[in-house]
Protein backbone atom coordinates (compact mmCIF):
# COMPACT_ATOMS: atom_id res chain seq x y z
CA UNK A 1 0.00 0.00 0.00
CA UNK A 2 2.80 2.44 0.92
CA UNK A 3 4.62 1.58 -2.33
CA UNK A 4 1.46 2.23 -4.36
CA UNK A 5 0.98 5.63 -2.71
CA UNK A 6 4.65 6.47 -3.37
CA UNK A 7 4.31 5.60 -7.05
CA UNK A 8 1.18 7.77 -7.34
CA UNK A 9 3.00 10.72 -5.76
CA UNK A 10 5.98 10.55 -8.10
CA UNK A 11 6.34 13.58 -10.37
CA UNK A 12 7.55 11.53 -13.34
CA UNK A 13 8.30 7.96 -14.34
CA UNK A 14 11.64 6.16 -14.25
CA UNK A 15 11.73 4.34 -17.61
CA UNK A 16 14.52 2.15 -18.88
CA UNK A 17 16.84 3.89 -21.31
CA UNK A 18 16.27 2.76 -24.90
CA UNK A 19 19.01 2.48 -27.51
CA UNK A 20 17.32 4.87 -29.93
CA UNK A 21 15.15 7.99 -29.86
CA UNK A 22 14.00 10.41 -32.50
CA UNK A 23 15.39 13.29 -30.40
CA UNK A 24 17.94 13.28 -27.58
CA UNK A 25 18.24 16.44 -25.50
CA UNK A 26 21.44 16.84 -23.51
CA UNK A 27 20.67 18.89 -20.41
CA UNK A 28 17.78 18.47 -17.98
CA UNK A 29 17.45 22.09 -16.90
CA UNK A 30 14.72 24.56 -17.84
CA UNK A 31 15.91 24.87 -21.45
CA UNK A 32 16.15 21.15 -22.10
CA UNK A 33 12.84 20.46 -20.38
CA UNK A 34 11.08 23.36 -22.10
CA UNK A 35 12.30 22.06 -25.46
CA UNK A 36 11.05 18.56 -24.63
CA UNK A 37 7.67 19.88 -23.53
CA UNK A 38 7.20 21.88 -26.72
CA UNK A 39 8.28 18.92 -28.85
CA UNK A 40 5.52 16.98 -27.13
CA UNK A 41 3.02 19.71 -27.96
CA UNK A 42 4.06 19.34 -31.60
CA UNK A 43 3.42 15.60 -31.46
CA UNK A 44 7.05 14.46 -31.11
CA UNK A 45 7.21 12.27 -28.02
CA UNK A 46 9.98 9.80 -28.92
CA UNK A 47 12.30 12.06 -26.96
CA UNK A 48 14.82 11.48 -24.19
CA UNK A 49 16.12 14.21 -21.89
CA UNK A 50 19.41 13.16 -20.30
CA UNK A 51 21.43 14.90 -17.62
CA UNK A 52 24.54 13.91 -15.69
CA UNK A 53 22.94 15.14 -12.44
CA UNK A 54 19.40 15.46 -11.14
CA UNK A 55 16.87 17.39 -13.23
CA UNK A 56 17.38 21.12 -12.82
CA UNK A 57 20.60 20.56 -10.89
CA UNK A 58 22.83 22.78 -13.00
CA UNK A 59 22.28 26.44 -13.81
CA UNK A 60 18.54 26.14 -13.13
CA UNK A 61 19.17 25.34 -9.46
CA UNK A 62 21.68 28.19 -9.12
CA UNK A 63 19.63 30.95 -10.73
CA UNK A 64 18.07 33.96 -9.06
CA UNK A 65 15.17 33.50 -11.54
CA UNK A 66 14.37 37.14 -12.34
CA UNK A 67 11.96 37.42 -15.27
CA UNK A 68 12.04 40.56 -17.43
CA UNK A 69 11.91 41.77 -21.03
CA UNK A 70 13.52 45.24 -20.89
CA UNK A 71 16.44 44.50 -23.17
CA UNK A 72 18.20 46.78 -25.64
CA UNK A 73 18.41 45.40 -29.16
CA UNK A 74 15.68 44.98 -31.79
CA UNK A 75 16.65 41.29 -31.89
CA UNK A 76 16.63 40.68 -28.15
CA UNK A 77 13.56 42.65 -27.08
CA UNK A 78 10.97 40.68 -29.14
CA UNK A 79 12.53 37.41 -28.05
CA UNK A 80 12.41 38.16 -24.33
CA UNK A 81 9.02 39.88 -24.70
CA UNK A 82 7.51 36.64 -25.98
CA UNK A 83 9.19 34.62 -23.24
CA UNK A 84 7.84 37.00 -20.61
CA UNK A 85 4.32 36.66 -22.02
CA UNK A 86 4.63 32.88 -21.83
CA UNK A 87 5.69 33.07 -18.19
CA UNK A 88 2.56 35.06 -17.37
CA UNK A 89 0.40 32.08 -18.36
CA UNK A 90 2.78 29.22 -17.65
CA UNK A 91 1.31 28.19 -14.28
CA UNK A 92 -2.06 27.66 -15.91
CA UNK A 93 -0.57 25.92 -18.93
CA UNK A 94 1.47 23.46 -16.87
CA UNK A 95 -1.21 23.17 -14.16
CA UNK A 96 1.49 23.82 -11.58
CA UNK A 97 1.92 26.85 -9.34
CA UNK A 98 5.22 28.48 -10.34
CA UNK A 99 4.87 31.30 -7.77
CA UNK A 100 5.44 33.95 -10.43
CA UNK A 101 5.39 37.29 -8.63
CA UNK A 102 5.28 40.28 -11.00
CA UNK A 103 6.68 42.78 -8.52
CA UNK A 104 8.28 45.16 -11.05
CA UNK A 105 11.89 46.16 -11.56
CA UNK A 106 14.08 49.25 -11.35
CA UNK A 107 17.37 49.48 -13.27
CA UNK A 108 19.15 52.39 -11.60
CA UNK A 109 21.23 55.05 -13.36
CA UNK A 110 23.92 56.93 -11.43
CA UNK A 111 25.71 58.86 -14.20
CA UNK A 112 24.70 60.91 -17.22
CA UNK A 113 25.95 58.13 -19.48
CA UNK A 114 23.94 55.49 -17.61
CA UNK A 115 20.77 57.60 -17.78
CA UNK A 116 21.30 58.13 -21.51
CA UNK A 117 21.32 54.37 -22.09
CA UNK A 118 18.30 53.87 -19.85
CA UNK A 119 16.44 56.32 -22.10
CA UNK A 120 17.62 54.45 -25.19
CA UNK A 121 16.40 51.16 -23.73
CA UNK A 122 13.06 52.70 -22.76
CA UNK A 123 12.57 54.02 -26.28
CA UNK A 124 13.30 50.66 -27.90
CA UNK A 125 11.14 48.85 -25.32
CA UNK A 126 8.13 51.08 -25.98
CA UNK A 127 8.51 50.81 -29.76
CA UNK A 128 8.58 47.01 -29.51
CA UNK A 129 5.71 46.57 -27.06
CA UNK A 130 7.51 46.24 -23.73
CA UNK A 131 6.20 48.22 -20.77
CA UNK A 132 9.12 50.26 -19.42
CA UNK A 133 9.84 53.94 -18.86
CA UNK A 134 12.43 56.19 -17.24
CA UNK A 135 11.47 57.71 -13.90
CA UNK A 136 13.14 60.25 -11.61
CA UNK A 137 14.29 60.16 -7.98
CA UNK A 138 10.94 61.22 -6.51
CA UNK A 139 9.03 58.35 -8.09
CA UNK A 140 11.88 55.95 -7.32
CA UNK A 141 11.65 56.93 -3.66
CA UNK A 142 7.88 56.36 -3.67
CA UNK A 143 8.31 52.88 -5.14
CA UNK A 144 11.25 51.86 -2.93
CA UNK A 145 11.29 54.06 0.19
CA UNK A 146 14.22 52.17 1.77
CA UNK A 147 16.51 52.83 -1.20
CA UNK A 148 19.42 55.19 -0.52
CA UNK A 149 19.30 57.71 -3.36
CA UNK A 150 22.85 58.69 -2.41
CA UNK A 151 22.31 62.43 -2.49
CA UNK A 152 25.58 64.17 -1.76
CA UNK A 153 27.48 60.87 -2.15
CA UNK A 154 29.34 59.24 -5.00
CA UNK A 155 27.06 57.60 -7.54
CA UNK A 156 23.77 59.33 -6.67
CA UNK A 157 20.62 57.76 -8.12
CA UNK A 158 19.66 60.08 -10.99
CA UNK A 159 16.97 57.98 -12.69
CA UNK A 160 15.75 54.44 -13.22
CA UNK A 161 14.28 52.30 -15.97
CA UNK A 162 10.98 51.13 -14.46
CA UNK A 163 9.66 47.82 -15.85
CA UNK A 164 6.36 47.11 -14.02
CA UNK A 165 5.62 43.58 -15.36
CA UNK A 166 9.01 42.16 -14.38
CA UNK A 167 9.07 39.64 -11.59
CA UNK A 168 10.58 36.55 -10.03
CA UNK A 169 9.62 32.88 -10.19
CA UNK A 170 10.43 29.72 -8.24
CA UNK A 171 13.22 28.05 -10.20
CA UNK A 172 12.51 24.52 -8.95
CA UNK A 173 8.79 24.89 -9.64
CA UNK A 174 9.49 25.72 -13.30
CA UNK A 175 11.74 22.66 -13.59
CA UNK A 176 9.18 20.37 -11.94
CA UNK A 177 6.30 21.82 -13.95
CA UNK A 178 8.00 21.28 -17.30
CA UNK A 179 9.31 17.85 -16.30
CA UNK A 180 5.93 16.59 -15.13
CA UNK A 181 4.17 17.91 -18.22
CA UNK A 182 6.74 16.36 -20.58
CA UNK A 183 6.55 13.03 -18.76
CA UNK A 184 2.75 12.98 -19.06
CA UNK A 185 3.16 13.32 -22.83
CA UNK A 186 5.29 10.16 -22.89
CA UNK A 187 8.68 11.88 -23.12
CA UNK A 188 11.39 10.11 -21.14
CA UNK A 189 13.50 11.84 -18.48
CA UNK A 190 16.84 10.27 -17.59
CA UNK A 191 18.77 12.04 -14.82
CA UNK A 192 22.20 10.76 -13.75
CA UNK A 193 22.97 9.81 -17.35
CA UNK A 194 26.19 11.47 -18.42
CA UNK A 195 27.17 12.07 -22.04
CA UNK A 196 30.74 10.90 -22.58
CA UNK A 197 30.85 11.32 -26.35
CA UNK A 198 28.84 12.30 -29.42
CA UNK A 199 28.68 9.98 -32.40
CA UNK A 200 29.20 11.41 -35.89
CA UNK A 201 29.01 9.85 -39.33
CA UNK A 202 29.56 11.60 -42.69
CA UNK A 203 29.06 15.11 -41.31
CA UNK A 204 26.01 14.22 -39.27
CA UNK A 205 25.44 13.62 -35.57
CA UNK A 206 23.78 10.22 -35.17
CA UNK A 207 23.73 9.70 -31.43
CA UNK A 208 25.45 9.99 -28.07
CA UNK A 209 27.62 7.78 -25.91
CA UNK A 210 26.64 7.78 -22.24
CA UNK A 211 27.70 6.11 -19.02
CA UNK A 212 24.64 3.89 -19.52
CA UNK A 213 25.44 2.92 -23.10
CA UNK A 214 25.14 4.20 -26.65
CA UNK A 215 21.98 5.93 -27.87
CA UNK A 216 21.15 6.54 -31.52
CA UNK A 217 19.20 9.68 -32.39
CA UNK A 218 17.78 11.48 -35.38
CA UNK A 219 18.55 14.84 -33.74
CA UNK A 220 20.69 15.81 -30.75
CA UNK A 221 20.00 19.10 -28.94
CA UNK A 222 22.68 20.52 -26.65
CA UNK A 223 21.14 22.57 -23.82
CA UNK A 224 23.91 22.41 -21.24
CA UNK A 225 24.48 26.11 -20.35
CA UNK A 226 27.90 26.58 -18.76
CA UNK A 227 29.08 23.18 -20.02
CA UNK A 228 28.14 23.88 -23.66
CA UNK A 229 31.74 24.47 -24.77
CA UNK A 230 32.82 21.12 -23.31
CA UNK A 231 29.98 19.29 -25.04
CA UNK A 232 30.78 21.01 -28.34
CA UNK A 233 34.36 19.72 -28.26
CA UNK A 234 32.89 16.24 -28.62
CA UNK A 235 31.92 17.20 -32.18
CA UNK A 236 35.15 19.20 -32.78
CA UNK A 237 33.24 22.47 -32.56
CA UNK A 238 34.93 25.47 -30.97
CA UNK A 239 32.19 27.70 -29.60
CA UNK A 240 32.85 31.41 -28.91
CA UNK A 241 31.85 30.89 -25.28
CA UNK A 242 33.72 31.60 -22.07
CA UNK A 243 32.35 30.20 -18.83
CA UNK A 244 32.32 32.40 -15.74
CA UNK A 245 30.93 31.71 -12.26
CA UNK A 246 28.12 33.94 -11.04
CA UNK A 247 27.66 34.19 -7.29
CA UNK A 248 24.72 35.23 -5.15
CA UNK A 249 23.56 34.97 -1.57
CA UNK A 250 20.46 35.41 0.59
CA UNK A 251 19.89 36.96 3.98
CA UNK A 252 17.90 35.55 6.85
CA UNK A 253 14.12 36.11 6.53
CA UNK A 254 13.15 39.71 7.28
CA UNK A 255 9.86 41.54 7.54
CA UNK A 256 8.68 42.72 4.11
CA UNK A 257 10.34 45.99 3.09
CA UNK A 258 11.27 45.56 -0.60
CA UNK A 259 8.57 44.78 -3.18
CA UNK A 260 10.58 45.53 -6.34
CA UNK A 261 13.71 44.06 -7.85
CA UNK A 262 16.43 46.69 -8.01
CA UNK A 263 19.61 46.60 -10.08
CA UNK A 264 22.57 48.92 -10.48
CA UNK A 265 25.16 48.45 -13.21
CA UNK A 266 27.31 51.23 -11.75
CA UNK A 267 27.35 49.74 -8.26
CA UNK A 268 27.44 46.11 -9.47
CA UNK A 269 24.49 44.82 -7.44
CA UNK A 270 20.90 43.65 -7.68
CA UNK A 271 18.42 42.52 -5.03
CA UNK A 272 14.86 41.50 -4.33
CA UNK A 273 12.94 40.09 -1.38
CA UNK A 274 11.29 36.68 -1.61
CA UNK A 275 7.88 35.69 -0.32
CA UNK A 276 9.65 34.05 2.62
CA UNK A 277 11.35 37.32 3.55
CA UNK A 278 14.86 36.46 2.41
CA UNK A 279 16.68 39.11 0.40
CA UNK A 280 18.38 37.68 -2.69
CA UNK A 281 21.54 39.59 -3.60
CA UNK A 282 23.75 39.20 -6.65
CA UNK A 283 26.11 41.13 -8.85
CA UNK A 284 28.68 40.66 -11.59
CA UNK A 285 30.15 37.39 -12.76
CA UNK A 286 33.56 36.54 -11.37
CA UNK A 287 36.39 38.42 -13.13
CA UNK A 288 38.05 35.22 -14.31
CA UNK A 289 36.75 32.19 -16.27
CA UNK A 290 36.52 28.85 -14.50
CA UNK A 291 34.18 25.89 -14.15
CA UNK A 292 34.30 26.07 -10.36
CA UNK A 293 30.93 26.35 -8.64
CA UNK A 294 32.39 27.11 -5.22
CA UNK A 295 31.30 30.39 -3.67
CA UNK A 296 34.09 32.63 -2.40
CA UNK A 297 34.52 34.95 0.57
CA UNK A 298 35.96 37.65 -1.71
CA UNK A 299 32.78 37.87 -3.76
CA UNK A 300 30.59 37.68 -0.67
CA UNK A 301 32.43 40.70 0.72
CA UNK A 302 32.17 42.58 -2.59
CA UNK A 303 28.45 41.92 -2.97
CA UNK A 304 27.82 42.95 0.62
CA UNK A 305 29.65 46.24 0.09
CA UNK A 306 27.84 46.85 -3.21
CA UNK A 307 24.32 46.26 -1.89
CA UNK A 308 24.81 48.22 1.35
CA UNK A 309 25.43 51.33 -0.75
CA UNK A 310 21.85 51.00 -1.98
CA UNK A 311 20.13 49.30 0.96
CA UNK A 312 21.90 50.32 4.17
CA UNK A 313 18.90 48.94 6.07
CA UNK A 314 20.47 45.49 5.50
CA UNK A 315 23.55 46.23 7.61
CA UNK A 316 22.43 44.18 10.66
CA UNK A 317 21.01 41.30 8.59
CA UNK A 318 22.62 37.87 8.85
CA UNK A 319 23.66 35.96 5.73
CA UNK A 320 21.83 32.66 5.37
CA UNK A 321 23.55 30.97 2.42
CA UNK A 322 25.70 31.64 -0.65
CA UNK A 323 26.07 29.82 -3.95
CA UNK A 324 27.65 29.99 -7.41
CA UNK A 325 26.52 28.89 -10.85
CA UNK A 326 28.07 28.87 -14.31
CA UNK A 327 27.38 31.39 -17.08
CA UNK A 328 28.15 30.64 -20.72
CA UNK A 329 29.11 34.10 -21.99
CA UNK A 330 29.36 34.98 -25.69
CA UNK A 331 31.29 38.01 -27.03
CA UNK A 332 28.07 39.91 -27.76
CA UNK A 333 26.16 38.83 -24.64
CA UNK A 334 23.47 37.14 -26.74
CA UNK A 335 22.56 33.44 -27.03
CA UNK A 336 23.45 30.91 -29.69
CA UNK A 337 20.40 29.11 -31.05
CA UNK A 338 20.01 26.89 -34.07
CA UNK A 339 21.79 24.58 -36.47
CA UNK A 340 25.52 24.19 -36.99
CA UNK A 341 26.66 24.54 -40.58
CA UNK A 342 28.26 21.33 -41.83
CA UNK A 343 26.98 19.28 -38.89
CA UNK A 344 23.48 17.98 -39.52
CA UNK A 345 21.40 16.66 -36.69
CA UNK A 346 23.00 18.86 -34.01
CA UNK A 347 21.13 21.84 -32.52
CA UNK A 348 22.55 24.42 -30.12
CA UNK A 349 20.71 26.12 -27.29
CA UNK A 350 23.43 27.94 -25.32
CA UNK A 351 25.31 31.20 -24.72
CA UNK A 352 22.77 32.46 -22.21
CA UNK A 353 25.17 34.18 -19.87
CA UNK A 354 23.22 35.54 -16.91
CA UNK A 355 19.67 35.48 -18.32
CA UNK A 356 18.99 31.93 -19.45
CA UNK A 357 16.17 31.25 -17.01
CA UNK A 358 13.96 34.07 -18.26
CA UNK A 359 14.39 32.86 -21.85
CA UNK A 360 13.47 29.19 -21.31
CA UNK A 361 9.82 29.22 -22.48
CA UNK A 362 10.39 30.87 -25.85
CA UNK A 363 13.77 29.21 -26.43
CA UNK A 364 12.22 25.80 -25.87
CA UNK A 365 9.31 26.60 -28.16
CA UNK A 366 11.42 27.90 -31.04
CA UNK A 367 14.07 25.16 -30.80
CA UNK A 368 11.29 22.57 -30.80
CA UNK A 369 9.83 24.15 -33.93
CA UNK A 370 13.26 24.01 -35.56
CA UNK A 371 13.65 20.31 -34.71
CA UNK A 372 10.14 19.47 -35.92
CA UNK A 373 10.20 21.43 -39.19
CA UNK A 374 13.87 21.82 -40.06
CA UNK A 375 13.26 25.55 -40.50
CA UNK A 376 14.71 28.19 -38.15
CA UNK A 377 11.93 30.35 -36.69
CA UNK A 378 12.27 34.03 -37.54
CA UNK A 379 12.49 35.00 -33.87
CA UNK A 380 15.81 33.17 -33.38
CA UNK A 381 17.41 33.70 -36.79
CA UNK A 382 19.61 36.56 -35.47
CA UNK A 383 21.12 34.25 -32.82
CA UNK A 384 22.70 31.69 -35.15
CA UNK A 385 26.30 30.60 -34.64
CA UNK A 386 27.22 31.93 -38.08
CA UNK A 387 26.84 35.57 -36.90
CA UNK A 388 30.34 35.42 -35.43
CA UNK A 389 31.73 34.71 -38.92
CA UNK A 390 29.62 37.18 -40.88
CA UNK A 391 29.94 40.03 -38.35
CA UNK A 392 26.24 40.40 -37.49
CA UNK A 393 26.71 40.49 -33.73
CA UNK A 394 23.76 41.44 -31.54
CA UNK A 395 25.44 43.27 -28.60
CA UNK A 396 23.17 42.90 -25.57
CA UNK A 397 25.88 43.91 -23.09
CA UNK A 398 24.12 47.13 -22.12
CA UNK A 399 21.13 45.11 -20.90
CA UNK A 400 23.26 42.83 -18.71
CA UNK A 401 23.29 45.56 -16.02
CA UNK A 402 24.77 44.40 -12.74
CA UNK A 403 25.79 40.98 -13.99
CA UNK A 404 28.20 42.15 -16.69
CA UNK A 405 31.91 41.53 -16.28
CA UNK A 406 33.46 44.40 -14.36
Amino acid sequence: MVLQLFKKSQMWRKPDLKNRYEVVIIGGGVHGLSTAYHLGKLGLTDVAVIDKSYLGGGGSARSTAIIRANYLTPEGIPFFRESHKMYENLSQELDFNLLFNQMGRLDLGHTDSAVYWLNVRAGFNQLLGVNSRVIGPNEISELVPVLDLRKGKTMPVLAALYHPPAGVVRHDAVVYGYARAADRMGIELHPFTEVTGIIKSNGRVTGVQTNSGQISAGTVVSATAGWSSTISTMVDLDLPITTYPLQAFVTEPLKPFLDKTISSANLHAYAYQTDRGEVVIGGPVDPYPTYSQRATMNMLEDLSVFILKLLPILKPAKILRQWAGLCDMTPDYAPILGKVEGLDGFILNCGWGTWGFKAAPIAGKTVAELVATGQTPKLIQPFGLDRFENGRLVNERAAATAAAIH
